[in-house]
């Protein structure tokens, strides 16, 4: 069980990434962790590359999760999970992927192609992968800006955090008025990565 825990959220703009890994930093923060965390943006307002970077333990002293050192990927878009994967452990890396495709503009103008098989890629290079179609859930929780909760929720067994206390920061970082949809969405994820109860950071 490492002392630091190292955790990577990708995807692209707009999806509620940095919300993400602010949930989860605010969760690791109220558990007593020392928490560092950071955002490298290209072009998120135009739908590009977001990933944020989140450490957390007793004393974290970067940032950055360095080259074969994270511990989680958890990826709104499954082209970004194989674009960050290189900053896994190869031996204890776990990947939690949002199915869904989003066409780059690159792709689009034939400047390059699509990695449909993303997935497979994943798994391929022996990682312990969770796909899940997070933007159906989200949309059966009631709205498909609810995919970032979905994901947190598929994530959260895997965090080394008390659930009780994400589902809490969860409740409290997102309007009154859309609380239970939220909440609904974090069960959805949460059921979705049961069944995988021996993988573990």
């Amino acid at each position: 069980m490492p002392d630091t825990v190292n955790i990577l959220i990708s995807g692209v703009g707009g999806q509620g990434v940095v919300l993400a890994s602010e949930i989860i930093s605010a969760a690791a923060m109220e558990a007593g962790h020392d928490v560092k965390q950071s955002e490298v943006h290209g072009m998120a307002q135009r739908g590009g590359s977001v990933v944020s970077h989140v450490r957390f333990g007793p004393r974290v002293f970067s940032p950055l999760v360095e080259p074969g050192t994270g511990h989680l990927l958890l990826s709104f878009e499954k082209s970004e999970a194989l674009r960050w994967t290189g900053l896994l452990n190869p031996a204890e890396g776990i990947v939690i992927l949002n199915t869904q495709e989003i066409i780059p503009v690159t792709v689009s103008q034939g400047l390059s192609e699509y990695p449909h098989d993303a997935v497979g890629r994943v798994q391929e290079a022996g990682f312990k992968t969770i796909a899940l179609d997070a933007l159906a859930l989200a949309k059966e929780a009631g709205t498909e800006r609810a995919v970032n909760v979905v994901l947190i929720g598929a994530a959260s067994p895997f965090l080394r955090l008390d659930q009780e206390l994400i589902r809490k920061v969860v409740g409290d970082r997102v309007p009154p008025k859309y609380r239970e949809l939220n909440m609904k969405a974090f069960e959805l994820g949460l059921a979705a990565s049961k069944g995988l109860d021996g993988i573990r950071l």
